[in-house]
């Protein structure tokens, strides 16, 4: 296992930080903050990135016809977020009932998304109302069904050259604690699942290889962004990871609207 080092110079104070696993470039990276409102409160974040294997169990269809399920996945590089604040007006899902639609997710300013150098377009999305049947282990699906999730809204994202590759996931869950023991339970060293990417067809194949997650507990929702370089390649650092995810997070803009409409206000 590859030890992830923090050099101790100034720039690795930063709170919102993913330790470099390559060992002889030194220091780690910064993970570039989008406008405030889509990582708003995130500062004094431990961040962590672990080292995981990739899962080999295969989850295949029920009938002939139909498509093989996608291989059960996980990261190998995982950072979590479980503290975000200014989020209590919609930290129980009873002041925030109404269910996520897809085009208040996936709407106009999430079907193409820039940050940097790093510009996506979404390929397919969709919602499910069966947390169980878009994730897979059956200790994350225990977890879903004890902290009461009710929907599971994916998007996948496709570079505009290519390189990279994206998936956005958000679960409603019953209340705050419920989305923070989603981000434990999809930690890879615990091994207990993880969300199945979305591969729309015709988009090139979110897969096996080298990849990195990035979650949040924000209110009642728990928002997953995953990226990785087409075909699974190591990149060159884990900074080029943590830039490309950022666009990907956009569609996690809806919290905003949601925080509004239980009476709070957006920044």
């Amino acid at each position: 296992m590859i030890e992830a080092r923090d050099t101790g110079a100034p720039q690795a104070a930063s709170a919102e930080r993913g330790r470099d696993f390559w060992p002889e470039e030194g220091g780690k990276p910064a993970r570039r903050l989008p406008p405030p409102k889509v990582l708003f409160g995130a500062a004094g974040v431990l961040v962590a990135v672990v080292l995981a294997a990739v899962a080999a169990v295969v989850l295949t269809g029920g009938e002939e016809k139909r498509k093989p399920a996608p291989a059960a996945l996980l990261p190998v590089a995982y950072t979590p977020d479980h503290e975000v604040e200014g989020m209590t007006r919609i930290a129980q899902r009873t002041t925030d009932p109404r269910p996520l639609g897809q085009g208040e997710v996936f709407g106009a300013d999430a079907k193409s998304v820039t940050t940097g150098k790093y510009t996506f377009t979404l390929a397919g999305s969709d919602v499910s109302a069966d947390c169980k049947a878009v994730t897979w282990g059956d200790r994350l699906h225990a977890d879903l069904a004890a902290q009461g999730c009710t929907q599971v809204l994916r998007g996948s994202y496709v570079g505009s050259d290519k390189r990279y590759l994206g998936q956005f996931a958000v679960f409603n869950m019953k209340d705050v604690a419920g989305a923070r023991q989603v981000l434990r339970a999809i930690d890879p060293q615990t091994k207990a699942g993880f969300v199945l990417p979305l591969n729309p067809k015709g988009a090139p194949a979110f897969g096996a290889g080298f990849s990195a997650a990035y979650a949040k507990a924000m209110g009642h929702y728990a928002v997953v962004t995953w990226v990785q370089r087409a075909g699974g390649g190591q990149p060159g650092s884990l900074n080029e990871v943590i830039e490309a995810s950022l666009p990907v997070e956009k569609p996690a803009d809806f919290v905003w609207g949601r925080i509004e409409m239980a009476g709070g206000k957006a920044r």
